[in-house]
């Protein structure tokens, strides 16, 4: 294992970040609207520059769409199990399946991956999350956009997946990469500077994340057991599924690393995704707070299994 210290660097800037956000909001030296803005810095921008450079500069292989059936058959699974479960537990509340299935990957999956295993290894934990976006864009949403209005518009669905600036940056640095334009471009001089450029507003994205992610740490007691029971179904799955498939699947058939075992066990640990809060019907007000209250503490018990397998595989 590696030293105590090296690990400790590692993980160090993630909870130090986390704390700044949480002291910015208890000092409220920044407002909500001002965080709301860096949010969209973030999806907007600099989350888009950081995936557009890693499929640019990535060795992408044939192989590595395997992950796509596969992220699509583990999400939709998810989504049954769930519905499955809160017809047996009678647990309140119209969205408890979504909240057992999808992942949070821009917010929190980006940030911890890239704080603890470098930026220049993003492009493995964006390879498997691409069949995830195709799961949130195409069947989430429109599940969700049916409980909330009774009906699901295709054409709006795709809209906003062929609009997302993180769509089209995967999107454009795939095409770039697989044309073998890529090389050229960086070697460009005008084409290479635009590129730094990039690289560099990218290099925001963790800490603009983290300081966003412990700004919103905010936890009520009173709907703890709901939260919990979310967790622990969420993690008594996901994460002997992930052992399970990285040895079965990631080194076994697709013969991949120990970046790629990484990557999934990271994403299959992160909280369901934060746009459940945004898309839900915004009148179920009791609903909504224990979504948000279960998004927050899944996040800071994702924080704890990270830390606690980044100490068993600081390599990748």
């Amino acid at each position: 294992m590696e030293s105590i210290l090296s690990i400790f660097n590692r993980i160090a800037p993630i909870i130090i970040l986390l704390l700044i956000g949480k002291l910015l909001n208890r000092r409220q030296f920044l407002i909500p609207e001002t965080i709301a803005e860096i949010k969209k810095l973030v999806v907007n921008i600099a989350l888009p520059a950081i995936l557009f450079m890693s499929f640019l500069t990535m060795n992408i292989e044939l192989k590595y769409f395997w992950f796509v059936p596969l992220m699509l058959l583990i999400e939709i699974s998810l989504f049954m199990i769930g519905t499955f479960l809160k017809q047996r537990l009678s647990v309140q509340g119209d969205y408890f399946p979504f909240l057992i299935t999808g992942f949070e990957y821009g917010m929190i999956g980006v940030s911890l991956f890239g704080a603890a295993y470098g930026i220049e290894n993003l492009g493995k934990i964006a390879i498997i999350d691409f069949g995830q976006e195709l799961f949130v864009w195409f069947i989430y949403m429109a599940l969700l956009t049916r409980k909330r209005e009774g009906s699901t518009n295709i054409n709006s669905l795709v809209k906003m997946f062929i609009t997302s600036p993180v769509i089209l940056a995967i999107l454009s640095g795939i095409l770039l990469n697989l044309s073998g334009l890529s090389h050229v471009l960086l070697e460009t001089p005008f084409a290479g500077g635009l590129f730094s450029s990039i690289e560099l507003i990218g290099s925001l994205t963790v800490p603009l994340i983290l300081i966003v992610v412990g700004y919103g740490i905010q936890l009520d007691r009173s709907v703890l057991r709901y939260s919990l029971r979310v967790i622990l179904i969420r993690l008594c799955v996901l994460v002997p599924l992930a052992f399970l498939i990285n040895r079965a699947f990631i080194v076994a058939w697709l013969q991949l690393g120990a970046g790629f075992q990484a990557a999934f066990f990271t994403l299959m640990i992160l909280p369901p995704p934060f746009i459940l809060t945004l898309f839900m019907d915004q009148t179920l007000i009791e609903e909504r707070h224990r979504i948000d209250n279960t998004l927050t503490l899944h996040t800071l018990v994702t924080i704890v299994v990270f830390i606690v397998y980044y100490a068993f595989n600081p390599q990748v």
